[in-house]
């Protein structure tokens, strides 16, 4: 049976809604990246502790927002859900339905969700791209709006107090044989662009919005939606035979790469 799911709400794609995105320049690059990628953390890591947190039954109403070219949208379908989708980017929604035109799919900002009907999820879930949101605040109401009582918001994010743009790297002690992570800001808001293809001299760059913990926590709140549940989760790598292979293997699994927070209506 073909699980992408018969019973999903058919709102009309929002073509006009379609705003120019720096993640519209590297669509094919990144579909090409999570369908070939057979070990990335996507598959490996993120995508397996969603579908043990969402727990999804038969017809389980979930909203993809921010979808991409719809990685997740399509790991929950065939778990049995019922998959409405919305992105940015059309050039992301064009792959998203060139790979399963039976999910609903609509060209939509996350905070400009008025095609969708107040009440109407079970779940939403913005994977890996609530960083890439620069309207935060709306986003987290519209998800609100459209969640039934006692509904889900998901966020999977790249973890903030770790992983922070232009401020944070590994590092190495030849001393002690640590490998450590090193910090240099954390708490200011900062906004900057993400070479995808470094060292290449046509490189697209992407959009990421740094926000502390406390930042996320507040927007939640603002919104009236309830934190429940924080994950931390760690990569699935493992480190070649080589002097620092004991040390890089320990630092994977203290420094999560991600952060998942869980908050309800």
């Amino acid at each position: 049976m073909n699980k992408d799911s018969k019973k999903n709400p058919s709102p009309k794609p929002q073509n006009k809604n379609s705003e120019k995105t720096s993640w519209g320049g590297v669509a094919d690059w990144y579909d090409n990246y999570l369908e070939t990628n057979k070990d990335s953390y996507q598959e490996k890591v993120i995508a397996p502790n969603l579908l043990r947190l969402l727990n999804i039954k038969s017809g389980t109403k979930i909203l993809d927002l921010a979808c991409g070219q719809g990685f997740f949208s399509r790991k929950f379908a065939a778990a049995g859900a019922a998959v409405t989708a919305a992105d940015i980017s059309s050039e992301l929604i064009e792959q998203a339905k060139k790979h399963s035109p039976k999910i609903s799919y609509s060209v939509a900002p996350s905070h400009k969700l008025g095609f969708l009907k107040d009440n109407s999820f079970d779940a939403v879930v913005i994977v890996l791209a609530i960083q890439n949101i620069k309207e935060m605040d709306e986003t987290f109401k519209e998800a609100r709006r459209v969640l039934a009582p006692g509904g889900r918001l998901l966020l999977v994010m790249n973890h903030p107090a770790f992983r922070i743009p232009k401020r944070s790297s590994w590092g190495f002690d030849p001393k002690d044989g640590k490998q450590y992570r090193r910090i240099d800001g954390y708490l200011s808001l900062t906004t900057d662009k993400i070479v995808m293809h470094p060292g290449q001299k046509a490189s697209e760059a992407t959009i990421s919005y740094h926000r502390s913990l406390q930042d996320f926590f507040k927007a939640l709140s603002k919104n009236n939606l309830a934190v429940t549940r924080l994950e931390e989760w760690i990569s699935h790598k493992a480190s070649q035979k080589g002097p620092r292979q004991k040390a890089e293997d320990l630092a994977r699994k203290e420094i999560p790469l991600f952060l998942m927070l869980e908050a309800k209506k």
